[in-house]
């Protein structure tokens, strides 16, 4: 029997029913007569022959696009669903944050909430009582603990269903995306209170569209593309694979067509140097095929990989039908040396012209950030320059 906190994925599948939106006779007819068989092609995979492992105290982060099953791999961990071949252990006492409403009962207060949860885990009420202080002082739920949770916010049950998930002993912790929804102060409480469990020997499998958090959280990592294992190994590494991936469709971005395509984008200095620097004037060069006439607010915006950047510039404009060169230059990149990512969308009112999309790739020459302790979150990796002096006794 493996030791808890040991979690084992090995071969796990899972599908669905296919979506079918036909409502016509003649389908009903077929599935009468299917009588209950199904074929192939009325089910899609979510999850295909995806294997992995998480020594006790370890982090594993769960990468990749939307679609890609990485919430659903999440599920099946935490037991709320099942696969439909393959085999699962995580022994040990799990706390999951997979959604910001799982496991609050909504007529119950906060207060009620925390010792229900408790008592699903296993916990005596005097263990969960001595916790209680903790995890009502890390949700900032002192004025509303005996309110109704059906009246609290999204935000405010979100913060219940961590400090509950992260704060009653689990061996493993199991996290979606959901720290999302929190602001800023609140998800560096959560990697803080993550950093400080992993430290007590919880093992954690982390999903998360955050690279930088990623990077900061999780020693390895699985990229799963199109519901497959497309790499697994160290968080380095294999973020190393999904960056080159993010690259090819930066260089095929033109197929990505909405009232527009996006047929060229070039990144380069604007000072005539060919490697960008930091801190170093930056030209982004953008070609745009308009098959009409639009007036429109291109969007740019870069990123160390994700669709979330670092910083947006925006132009309004009027675009003729053909091609239109925009040149957009920044004059003070503030970013530390590293590879980014361009990203570009084309907007007009609430539509999108052109669909939010990388654009292109480029590598920054300048002062690396060594010293990022773990578990900071670098929501804005901005580098800027500083004097630094040290007085030492005597």
């Amino acid at each position: 029997m493996s030791p808890e906190g040991h979690v084992v994925a090995e071969q796990v599948w899972k599908r669905f029913r296919a979506d079918d939106h036909s409502r016509d006779v003649k389908d009903l007819v077929r599935r009468l007569r299917a009588r209950g068989r199904r074929r192939s092609r009325d089910w899609r995979w979510v999850l295909s022959d995806v294997s992995f492992e998480v020594e006790p105290g370890h982090s594993l982060a769960l990468i990749g696009a939307n679609g890609s099953g990485k919430s659903t791999m999440l599920k099946i961990l935490a037991g709320v669903m099942d696969p439909y071949a393959g085999r699962i252990d995580v022994p040990g006492r799990i706390g999951a944050l997979i959604e910001v409403r799982a496991g609050i009962h909504q007529e119950l207060t906060g207060r009620e909430n925390v010792f229900l949860a408790g008592s699903l885990l296993g916990l005596s009420r005097r263990l969960v009582a001595a916790r209680f202080d903790e995890i009502v002082q890390f949700a900032d739920l002192e004025d509303a603990i005996d309110r109704q949770t059906k009246f609290y916010s999204s935000g405010m049950q979100m913060r219940l269903g961590f400090g509950v998930a992260a704060y009653l002993e689990p061996a493993v912790l199991l996290v979606d995306e959901v720290l999302a929804v929190g602001d800023a102060s609140f998800q560096q409480r959560c990697l803080d209170r993550i950093r400080k469990v992993l430290n007590q020997g919880t093992t954690l499998v982390f999903v998360s569209h955050d690279l930088a958090a990623v990077e900061t959280m999780c020693e390895d990592a699985v990229w799963l593309k199109g519901v497959m294992v497309a790499a697994r190994g160290t968080t380095h590494d294999v973020l190393a694979h999904y960056r080159e991936w993010v690259d090819d469709m930066a260089a095929g971005a033109e197929h990505l067509v909405g009232d527009l395509a996006l047929t060229k984008a070039v990144v380069r200095s604007a000072d005539g140097d060919p490697f960008p620097r930091s801190h170093g004037p930056l030209e982004v060069s953008v070609t745009l095929e308009s098959f009409g006439t639009h007036n429109a607010s291109l969007v740019l915006g870069i990123s160390e990989g994700t669709a979330s950047p670092t910083f947006l510039v925006g132009h309004t404009m009027r675009l003729a039908p053909g091609q239109t060169t925009v040149r957009c230059r920044v004059a003070d990149v503030p970013l530390p040396k590293g590879r980014f990512y361009v990203w570009a969308g084309v907007f007009s009112g609430s539509r999108d012209l052109l669909p939010w999309q990388p654009a292109a790739s480029f590598d920054l020459i300048g002062a690396k950030l060594d010293a990022t302790p773990p578990g900071i979150v670098r929501l804005a990796p901005v580098h800027v320059d500083a004097a630094w002096e040290t007085d030492s006794p005597g």
